[in-house]
């Protein structure tokens, strides 16, 4: 992982604040765009993406050009009449500290639907669950419970307690089953970056009691059913720089691998891989310096290996974050609406 990665991030970020500022109205009412998102996504194949790049510069240049359009983390995004829309929900407590979700409820359910837990990136030390508002009002106007999920940063308290939060959200959701409603035997974790290691983690490590924390809702299970892993880290143990990296050592309160092996062990998904466990989709971006593509790439062979229904999309030519580009998300949509049909609610 290189720290070169963040330039880009931080470019995607302040042109997505200026795009958002220079285009307010188009924003504001996105059915009104030029593009026919429902059309792409209900197509016999995937949207077409725009070739891809062979490093950051050219990403750049894409940007400034308008080759590639950004989907602002600032951007409003409307609730559909046909989704309720629940801020601020307290999934769970750790002392005096509640931790909180926001939630999408398709309205007039008439029979529990599948949930769904969005799990934001940001290097386990930032980020906001807001920024996956706009995953989560297109999941539940498509029939899925959906919720977006605050967890302890680093800097606030080190590994392993972002895992933690992380199931005790999944078991709030089994706890409130019947109260949204979901299925409880239909949970899927999905995440980006940071995220997606969390997604992993709660798909890999279910039942091993160190992580589940003592957030709340106990004896109901975290495990989940699906997995969706969008560009996340798989294994923290490796010797190239992933290990040494500032956001890795902060995430064990700046311990190093040879202090406490068994513990960056213990936080790649990898290492809990076995049989049991779930389907996996996984999106990665092929000139990713922050999380190398050869970390998907690993985890798609175990997967393989041990018969994990697995999907493997390595998109060619793009970066981490590579989903804040609407050309890039509606592709990754696609193939996410045909894996969830599959695996939550057994269509092909």
């Amino acid at each position: 992982m290189k720290k070169t990665a963040w330039s880009v991030l931080r470019v995607l970020l302040v042109l997505a604040c200026v795009w958002t500022a220079a285009r307010a109205e188009t924003v504001a009412a996105p059915q009104a765009s030029a593009f026919d998102e429902a059309a792409l996504l209900a197509a016999d194949t995937p949207p077409p993406l725009p070739p891809g790049f062979e490093n950051e510069d050219e990403v750049k240049a894409a940007l400034f050009s308008g080759k590639l359009h950004l989907l602002s983390p600032l951007m409003h995004i409307p609730v559909p009449d046909n989704v309720e829309e629940i801020l601020d929900i307290e999934y769970g407590r750790v002392g005096d500290r509640p931790l909180k979700l926001d939630l999408y409820v398709p309205k007039d359910i008439e029979k529990p639907a599948p949930g769904l837990v969005f799990i934001h990136g940001g290097g386990w030390e930032g980020g906001s669950r807001k920024i996956y508002k706009y995953y989560t009002v297109r999941y539940a106007a498509r029939g899925y419970v959906a919720a977006t999920v605050s967890y302890r940063l680093v800097g606030e308290a080190t590994w392993p307690a972002c895992v933690q939060d992380a199931k005790c959200a999944v078991r709030w959701m089994r706890a409130n089953a019947e109260k949204y409603p979901i299925d409880p035997e239909r949970i899927a974790a999905i995440g980006g970056s940071a995220g997606g290691h969390l997604a992993m983690m709660l798909g890999y490590s279910a039942g091993v009691p160190e992580l589940e924390g003592d957030g709340g809702h106990e004896g109901y299970s975290s495990a989940v059913q699906a997995v969706v892993n969008f560009y996340g880290p798989t294994d923290l143990t490796v010797e190239r720089p992933e290990r040494d990296h500032p956001l890795v050592l902060g995430l064990f309160g700046g311990k190093r691998y040879d202090e406490i092996p068994d513990q960056y062990a213990l936080a790649s998904p990898m290492y809990h891989l076995d049989t049991s466990d779930p389907p996996t989709l996984t999106f990665h971006g092929t000139i990713d310096d922050l999380v190398p593509i050869y970390q998907a790439d690993t985890l798609a062979e175990k997967l393989k290996e041990l018969g994990i229904p697995s999907e493997y999309r390595r998109i060619e030519g793009y970066p981490h974050g590579m989903d804040m580009a609407r050309e890039v998300n509606l592709h990754c949509q696609w193939w996410m609406n045909r894996f969830l049909e599959k695996h939550l609610r057994g269509t092909d």
